[in-house]
């Protein structure tokens, strides 16, 4: 924003004998804000603008994997007390049988010294679909399971992906390179995604297909609305409105969505949630998007739309879904493989019996959690804890020293995300901004079906899926604070100082919290210090 132009003052006519000074500025002009200056400068140039949104996203992805890579393999174990114990022998036994076999007793031991192939050809009951295991599978088939490198290295790059996936949907929405790389930076140091992306669990994956099929709902949403519009307005008749609105079949960007939100039910049937929330939300914008382009019967004719959007939406991810269990389904060894007449209904005999198993999960656990709790951050979850009493490793602590992996969000982000939920909902209600509704969908449908469930045991580390969410709301908050380009020059220049010293303290904490999500040895103290809730131990 340039400086605000001064009042025009009359110049002193040939025959006047004097005339007095302009009288000077009762206030010195606003400076232009930081982020004015900065526009200014690219608004001159194409290629600073097309550099920079080049420049800025790499930057953060460089940060993301950086976090995400370093001493991948720190923590030389398979994680007991958590199911990175299960996955990875899971996927050698997928990547060696195609389907998943059984271990001998002491098997953790003997695959951590290398002795990895002592599975047998009896099959294991699991419970949950194989596509993520076939993902960490890949990694070992491509470095080998003698270390935490094979059986964590595809997890470590879908969650870096998965930043880039969010800033993509940030750009789409906010319209601002900027807040797109604010939003990827939030997540690329969040404890809660760096651990979560360090460790062979299930979580990140699921996190990566679901971002994946939100990118596609949204270039769906963008050639779609439109279409509707000049469909409709094509077929006003003088001053009738149409009574019915176009029935849209040409929707790649939707099917390939269902095609993600497949793979994403396909690593943890909580995908499917995500699939079921999103057809509704796809029926119900697409029916206001028919009262808003003065479709007659709008209400019937998005009936009439919905039905075509199930048939491209759902069967797609259905399809997919079978598709990771082409290994099950191909050879005969796998459990309950021959429980019925044929091969499909042996499976759905299978996903019997891991819903009852499933469903069945009560059991206490010392880092259980109740999705009640979640925004609360009460019981982050800890993975991993090794505590070498002596301090012989080399952090010369007279308390010893501690390897911990500990998927703890960054707490500043976590709250202030938590807050920001709770904002844009207000600000949907005050202005119906359909960029609102679909983020407070993604945190719905991601959340809320945990909450029908108060009796399963469930853990803090299911909220990654829901960070990307709380992280959008947090970038549409921080642009609301640094100001819109019609505020005044003071205005901006104050909430743009506010949103820096914001992101300035999120990355100091999530410096100071690295150590306890990536196995860094530290001294038990400096461990012990981060426990600023009794919870939290």
């Amino acid at each position: 924003m340039t400086d605000a132009p001064r009042p025009a003052v009359d110049q002193p006519s040939a025959d006047q004998h004097s005339a007095d000074p302009p009288a000077a500025p009762l206030l010195p002009p606003a400076r232009p804000s930081l982020y004015d200056r900065f526009a200014r400068r690219l608004s001159g140039d194409a290629r600073a603008r097309r550099l920079y949104a080049w420049l800025g996203p790499a930057v953060v992805l460089v940060i993301a994997a950086v976090l995400r890579l370093w001493n991948l393999a720190a923590a030389h174990d398979l994680m007991n007390q958590f199911d990175e114990t299960y996955y990875v022998k899971d996927a050698w036994t997928l990547l060696n049988l195609g389907y998943e076999g059984s271990w001998p007793g002491g098997a953790n031991e003997r695959f951590l010294s290398g002795d990895v192939n002592i599975f047998s050809t009896n099959p294991s009951f699991v419970v949950h679909p194989p596509l993520g295991k076939w993902i960490i599978a890949l990694g070992m088939m491509a470095l080998g399971p003698e270390s935490g490198w094979g059986w964590r290295i595809t997890t470590a790059l879908l969650g870096i992906a998965s930043v880039l996936l969010l800033m993509l949907i940030a750009k789409r929405l906010t319209r601002s390179t900027t807040f797109a790389v604010v939003a990827g930076l939030l997540m690329a140091v969040d404890g809660l995604a760096i651990s979560m992306s360090r460790v062979a669990l299930l979580d990140t994956a699921l996190t990566f297909f679901v971002l994946l099929a939100f990118l596609f709902l949204l270039r769906d949403r963008e050639r779609t609305m439109t279409r509707i519009a000049e469909s409709v307005a094509a077929r006003f008749d003088g001053d009738e409105a149409p009574s019915w609105g176009p029935v849209l079949w040409n929707r790649p960007w939707l099917i390939a969505a269902g095609a993600a939100l497949g793979a994403a039910s396909a690593v943890k049937w909580s995908g499917a949630w995500v699939l079921a929330g999103l057809g509704v939300y796809l029926v119900v914008t697409d029916a206001l998007a028919r009262r808003r382009a003065g479709v007659l019967f709008w209400p019937t004719d998005a009936v009439r739309q919905g039905l075509v959007t199930f048939v491209l939406f759902v069967p797609v991810a259905v399809l997919v879904y079978l598709a990771s269990w082409t290994g099950w389904l191909v050879t005969d060894g796998g459990y309950d493989r021959h429980a019925g007449s044929n091969a499909l209904e042996s499976l759905w005999l299978y996903h019997v019996a891991m819903y009852t198993s499933t469903a069945g999960i009560t059991s206490g656990h010392a880092y259980a959690s109740p999705a009640w709790q979640w925004p609360l951050l009460m019981r982050p979850t800890g993975v991993y804890y090794h505590h070498d009493a002596l301090g012989v490793n080399g952090c010369g602590a007279s308390s010893g020293c501690v390897e911990v992996i500990s998927t703890m969000p960054n707490p500043l982000i976590w709250y202030a995300g938590v807050a920001a939920v709770l904002y844009l909902a207000y600000r949907f209600v005050v202005v119906r901004d359909w960029r609102y509704a679909l983020v407070l969908t993604g945190v719905a449908v991601t959340y809320v079906p945990w909450l029908f469930l108060p009796e399963r045991t469930v853990f803090q580390f299911y909220t990654v899926l829901i960070l990307p969410f709380m992280l959008l709301a947090l970038t549409f908050a921080l642009k609301d604070i640094a100001g819109s380009p019609t505020a005044d020059s003071y205005r901006r220049l104050t909430g743009q100082r506010l949103v820096l010293v914001f992101l300035a303290v999120a990355l100091a904490l999530s410096a100071f919290w690295y150590p306890i999500i990536a196995a860094v040895d530290v001294p038990y103290d400096f461990w012990h210090l981060h426990m600023w809730l009794d919870s939290w131990v």
